[in-house]
């Protein structure tokens, strides 16, 4: 396991540097983000910036945050991106991992299992209750890797996201109905 930039121990050393994201890393992480949308199947959907990563990772009050994979010689290899949740059941937070992603070229030499271990560790050491992400149903190679560490799917619940036209809409009625009602 890697904390604060120390290298992993066993299979991993020498393999993985897992270290915090710096200022200096967002064209990498911006890069990797656009190469994920890519595997992911929606090219086109990334509208991230490197000003507005930058800003949400480094900026006055980060609520998201970047964790690197370097080989041994400093070269990035992966990243994950993550914030943290909160479990209302636990009444403690969680982490979720938005992003996690390890270059195609270093895939199989640990660096995401060693990402993993650190938020996992991340999380045991900060008291909070859990580690989650979502991963596309037709992504077997990430789905078997997942279930290999030993995590499991959440087969009752379905993620629901209102976005575009549908947000916009949404907030349009909401908007309506308020002024329906103020106005009695």
């Amino acid at each position: 396991m890697a904390l604060a930039g120390r290298t992993c121990p066993s299979k991993l050393e020498g393999m993985s540097v897992i270290r915090q994201a710096t200022a200096d890393d967002v064209p990498a992480i911006l890069r990797m983000i656009h190469d994920l949308a890519i595997y992911e199947k929606e090219p086109d959907a990334v509208k991230n910036t490197p000003e507005k990563l930058t800003e949400v990772l480094f900026g006055e009050n980060p609520r998201v945050y970047a964790t690197i994979a370097e080989n041994a010689a400093g070269t990035v290899q992966g990243f994950a991106l993550w914030f943290l949740n909160y479990s209302t059941w636990e009444g403690v937070h969680g982490i979720y991992l938005e992003d996690l992603y390890v270059e195609p070229d270093a895939r199989g030499e640990g660096h995401g299992k060693a990402l993993l271990q650190h938020l996992a560790a991340t999380a045991v050491e900060r008291g909070y209750a859990r580690v989650e992400w979502s991963v596309l149903n037709w992504n077997e190679p990430s789905i078997n890797f997942y279930k290999n560490l030993g995590a499991f799917p959440m087969e009752e619940w379905s993620t629901f996201r209102l976005t575009g036209d549908a947000l916009d809409a949404f907030v349009a009625k909401a908007g309506q109905a308020e002024e329906s009602f103020a106005r009695g």
